[in-house]
């Protein structure tokens, strides 16, 4: 529940779906990659669970994000159901199924900011924006290593 002297701004119920989507998105690439850096390590390899904590580490930072533009809006944020962890036996497996999750992100933030363009949400526009040009980047980096 919002703090009742937190002023609650008119904002369309489907931005703030898009937004719950989006968080939910976050939070569950959070848990994958840490798990997967989890799983790195207990594999011996250091360098590949370093690298996917830093992955969480961003996802986490993206969910804060979203989480702030909640709050400004009034609502009190829900991640929802998070969705299950895919790991995999070898390094390949883990960045096959983090490129889907980054391609499903992509997909998110195109269709999320495409509605704040329609209601001309500059705040939301913004948002959105960002985040798809830092998810668009993280499947640039994971095509590329899973491909080299």
């Amino acid at each position: 529940m919002i703090d009742e002297s937190f002023p609650a701004m008119a904002v369309d119920p489907r931005t703030l779906g898009w937004l719950a989507r989006a968080l939910n998105h976050e939070m569950g690439a959070v848990q994958q990659y840490l798990a997967q850096s989890v799983l790195a390590r207990l594999w011996g390899d250091v360098e590949l669970a370093a690298h996917l904590r830093a992955e969480a580490m961003e996802e986490l930072e993206h969910a804060e994000l979203l989480i702030e533009r909640q709050i400004l809006l009034g609502v009190a944020p829900c991640g929802g159901q998070l969705p299950v962890v895919r790991l995999g036996h070898n390094a390949q497996e883990l960045f096959a199924h983090d490129q889907q999750m980054e391609v499903q992100a992509v997909q998110l933030y195109v269709n999320a900011l495409m509605h704040a363009q329609r209601l001309r949400d500059q705040d939301s526009i913004a948002l959105f924006q960002s985040l798809l040009a830092q998810e668009q980047e993280h499947l640039e980096h994971i095509t590329h290593t899973k491909s080299g």
